[in-house]
């Protein structure tokens, strides 16, 4: 890679931190637009952040500032850090950073941004280290440092072998100016960064010793259930506490209001002294709701309103090129579809929980949170605490999928440890994650499309569905930003008249991120749309998407994808199915095999999915999202979704709300792109591709086109 300058001003000297230590980390001055990259010592007296901390132990602590949910940042991260460092992975420990946006710039787990956004700024970190560390030893060897090397946390002179560990060189390295330049590996010369390396987390993660925010315990600390309103802007009308309070344990009950985006829900609260207590409290109550004027919406009026929008209106245009809309109302020979594609849930191993313990000069927070940041500012505008006073712990999180960054479930544990003047665990159940949402939101979408001489003339699509961005912000006079996301770029370059509209459509269910966001949802019709096309012009699917993408990087993953799964040698019985989606600046592609079983019904016998991530860390880490994307994507395809009755959501836990079994998933085959393009992202792009793959290779198979889900894959 190139060689990397760091600022002689950027250099400060810094204190706060016991005994001698080289420190490296950022640093967000005040109307930065962005941090600066700092190396510091122990001297004086500035509060910055500390990613990298050396101490005169050899001991080399991490602070990691974004979220472990499973996605791999807690080995992915020190990964990096080891490689330019020289030092031992198992010489790393790693801690969780507090919510503080002004040390640690955004902590917002998602958009599998993680290392995309700071693997630069991790290296240079880590090389600056190394390089001080080893002028460190040269000066007190009294020899060219360009004669020494470093290795295994320790500095080498090459002449005669002398060498000094990194804790007998932090406090003179400390005391230096950073290198004006430091250079950085290249890719050839990792010994860590691209291997398949066990995850440090694991062993913690099967022997308890791992602290997920059920396991945090706090002294005299309560617990609590909550009774919620089962829809959005329902009241209490009235509620009976008299049984609930003869449950043994059970010491107090009252109503709470949480806050859910611009509006509230209510809810009424069991304090116990423990769980199990608060939640058989919680089943003694009686509680009367008032939902009088909330619309009692079905989920099949709402796809008959996607519909009646997407044929009815032009609505808000997100992009336009050429004039589609001429060259469709000409053509002889062209396609109009519509695809739909449903509710869902976040459905994270942990159901939600939250320790909050609310102070008259502080308030501090704990439990499995995506949004340090984001809740810091939250609670501190809310309850009108300094936000420096607001402390938010950050512990592993058992999935997230984007629910674990709302901020409903930190304010409510909150508000309920302000009432309760003390400190309280709130735990969800799993009937309480399923039923209160918010969902991934139902979107319908309607494809046209024109074919002359085997060629693409226009392409127009409209998207009808909630918009996450509504709630944050109810401002519906531009299109959805995300309406093309998923659709790859180089389309954009071969295809000269296209056209992407988003047409508004309000309804009051609560809806917000979902893994891979608009792309899980976009994927599907954009690429199924795209096999139609290439079914139209009677060509092959990858042929057909191969004179389109243009782009080296996407004939290159073509050709990949194509080699891997024998593309070009299928069987007569067999179905294949093809999708490629971008997702967070990686673009990934994928191919089913379908067969039938002996009884006729149709089998998904594997899946190739081929990334193309850009520079990357750690392949095995790579393959594990990639597969479990593929699982979570055949649920929402196959077998789950969240539906409507009279306002009410219908599902209430696993035995309704299923969930694939390992007899449901196929073998999935990873193969990742080696090139040294930026990082793009990880945990979520292998998700979108793989629904419109697989309807593809189902109707090779069978002849059938499938454009709603989620389908039955034993009736097809």
């Amino acid at each position: 890679m190139e060689t990397n300058a760091i600022s002689r001003r950027n250099f400060l000297r810094v204190s706060g931190l016991a005994g001698a230590a080289l420190c490296l980390g950022f640093y967000l001055p005040a109307n930065a637009k962005k941090e600066e990259l700092v190396a510091a010592n122990a001297e004086s007296g500035f509060d910055f952040n500390a990613w990298i901390r050396i101490d005169t132990d050899c001991k080399v602590t991490l602070t990691d500032h974004r979220a472990e949910m499973g996605q791999g940042s807690y080995q992915s991260v020190p990964q990096i850090i080891a490689e330019e460092l020289e030092v031992n992975l198992s010489d790393i420990n790693v801690i969780f950073a507090q919510g503080n946006p002004t040390k640690f710039g955004s902590q917002v787990t998602g958009g599998s941004s993680t290392i995309r956004g700071s693997y630069k700024k991790l290296l240079k970190l880590s090389a600056t280290a190394r390089e001080m560390l080893i002028t460190a030893a040269a000066n007190q060897w009294k020899v060219p440092a360009s004669e020494c090397y470093a290795e295994g946390g320790h500095v080498i002179h090459k002449p005669s072998g002398k060498k000094l560990n990194y804790g007998e060189l932090v406090t003179a390295a400390s005391q230096l100016t950073p290198p004006t330049e430091v250079k950085l590996k290249e890719t050839s010369q990792y010994k860590l960064i691209r291997k398949p390396l066990q995850r440090m987390d694991t062993p913690m993660k099967t022997n308890g010793e791992a602290i997920f925010g059920l396991d945090k315990r706090l002294p005299d600390m309560l617990f609590a259930s909550v009774e919620r309103s089962p829809r959005l802007r329902g009241k209490i009308k009235s509620f009976d506490a008299t049984a609930a309070l003869k449950v043994p344990g059970v010491k107090k009950v009252f109503k709470i209001q949480m806050m859910v985006f611009k509006t509230t829900r209510d809810g009424v609260v069991v304090i116990a002294d423990s769980t199990w207590a608060a939640m058989q409290g919680r089943k003694a109550l009686k509680v009367e709701w008032d939902d009088t004027g909330f619309d009692h919406v079905n989920t099949v009026d709402i796809y008959k309103a996607h519909e009646n929008l997407l044929k009815t209106q032009e609505g808000l245009s997100a992009k336009k090129q050429g004039e589609p809309d001429g060259i469709l109302s000409k053509a002889d020979k062209k396609i109009d579809v519509i695809y739909q594609t449903p509710y869902q849930a976040h459905a994270a191993m942990e159901p939600l929980n939250c320790i909050a313990h609310y102070q008259q000069d502080k308030i501090e927070i704990w439990g499995p949170i995506q949004a340090p940041d984001w809740v810091q500012g939250d609670i501190a505008d809310k309850f009108k605490m300094p936000p420096e006073k607001v402390i938010v712990n950050m512990t592993f999180l058992g999935g997230g999928f984007g629910r674990k960054a709302f901020l409903d479930y930190t304010h409510e544990a909150v508000a309920i440890s302000k009432e309760l003047s003390g400190p309280v665990q709130v735990i969800w159940t799993r009937e309480d994650d399923v039923k209160q949402g918010p969902y991934r939101a139902g979107i319908s979408y309607r494809g046209q499309g024109s074919i002359e001489n085997g060629e693409i003339t226009a392409l127009k699509f409209k998207m009808a569905g909630q918009n996450i961005d509504h709630w944050n912000g109810p401002d519906r006079g531009k299109a959805n930003d995300s309406t093309t996301e998923g659709f790859l770029k180089p389309y954009y370059e071969s295809i000269k008249n296209i056209s992407f509209a988003d047409v508004p459509y309000e309804m009051p269910l609560p809806n917000m991120w979902w893994r891979s966001v608009y792309a899980s949802t976009n994927g599907f019709a954009y690429e199924s749309f795209m096999n139609e096309m290439a079914a139209l012009a009677k060509q092959d699917q990858l042929d057909f998407r191969r004179k389109y993408l243009k782009d080296e990087r996407c004939q290159r993953l073509i050709d990949r994808m194509e080699e891997v799964s024998g593309w070009k040698a299928r069987k007569q019985n067999e179905g294949f199915g093809v999708a490629i989606t971008e997702c967070f600046e990686t673009t990934v592609g994928q191919i089913v095999k379908v067969s039938r079983h002996a009884d006729g019904k149709v089998k998904i016998d594997k899946v190739w999915a081929v990334m193309d991530c850009g520079w990357y860390v750690n392949p095995d880490i790579i393959r594990a999202q990639v597969e479990g994307s593929v699982v979570m994507a055949l649920g929402a395809a196959t077998i789950h979704e969240i539906t409507f009755k009279n306002g009410l959501v219908e599902q209430n836990n696993f035995y309704d709300y299923l969930m694939p079994r390992m007899s449901d998933v196929p073998l999935v085959e990873v193969h990742v792109m080696e090139n040294t393009a930026d990082a793009g992202g990880v945990g979520e792009p292998g998700l979108p591709p793989f629904a419109p793959a697989l309807t593809d290779a189902i109707f090779d198979l069978t002849g059938k086109r499938i454009r709603k889900l989620p389908f039955n894959l034993n009736e097809v």
